[in-house]
């Protein structure tokens, strides 16, 4: 028999992408001087994740008359970024509790392969999950069930009614989970609302609860 399927998103679900991002533009400040207004300039025009890393580096590099080429900027990038990131203890030891209880738990995240995969390792997620998908490797992207298919093959499992999506972006995560034929769990970071989830939680481990409860 299949084991029920539970998929999380990685940023700023399992892990908190936001402030590793916040550690790195002070570092990237620092290293080169550019300033005390260049962090917050950094945060607002990452936007949370939402603005491409490529145009993203393009524009540091003309603000700031760098020398390096978006394309040096952004692997450095990818190379850093996983040594400031972490999961909670906690969290951990939810998934571990999931997969106990029968799930096959796992990560559909969408990215580059060398940051989404040193996150995952870094963090200690690798050793608590059965699988995990990559868009950058696999060609598709969330909201596109292709990848949440990937995931759930790659857990072993398959989109059965029953399984869950667990997620922070209403459109890459829950109308994606929710066209999976998932049900879904919205991780609400008070940016955005009118969001139609199955269950609404500020926290992932509010999310892993409620699947061990049979929510």
């Amino acid at each position: 028999m299949t084991r029920p399927l539970a998929l999380f998103d990685l940023d700023n679900t399992l892990i908190d992408r936001l402030g590793a991002f916040k550690r790195w533009a002070a570092e990237f400040a620092a290293e080169r001087r550019l300033g005390e207004e260049a962090v917050p300039w950094m945060v607002a025009l990452d936007a949370d994740g939402s603005l491409p890393m490529d145009s993203f580096f393009a524009l540091v590099r003309e603000r700031f008359g760098l020398a390096e080429p978006v394309e040096a900027l952004w692997a450095a990038y990818r190379a850093r970024l996983p040594h400031l990131v972490s999961c909670p203890a906690e969290v951990l030891d939810g998934l571990d509790r999931l997969r106990a209880a029968g799930w096959a738990v796992g990560i559909a995240t969408n990215g580059m392969t060398d940051n989404q995969t040193g996150k995952i390792e870094r963090s200690g997620l690798a050793d608590r999950v059965d699988g995990w998908a990559i868009s950058a490797a696999e060609g598709v992207r969330k909201p596109d069930v292709r990848l949440f298919e990937i995931a759930a093959r790659r857990c072993g499992a398959s989109l059965e009614p029953g399984g869950w999506v667990v997620g922070d972006d209403p459109e890459k995560d829950i109308s994606g989970g929710r066209d999976a034929g998932l049900r879904t769990i919205w991780i609400d970071r008070g940016v955005t609302g009118g969001v139609v989830a199955d269950h609404t939680v500020t926290d992932v481990l509010s999310a892993i609860e409620l699947i061990l409860r049979g929510a």
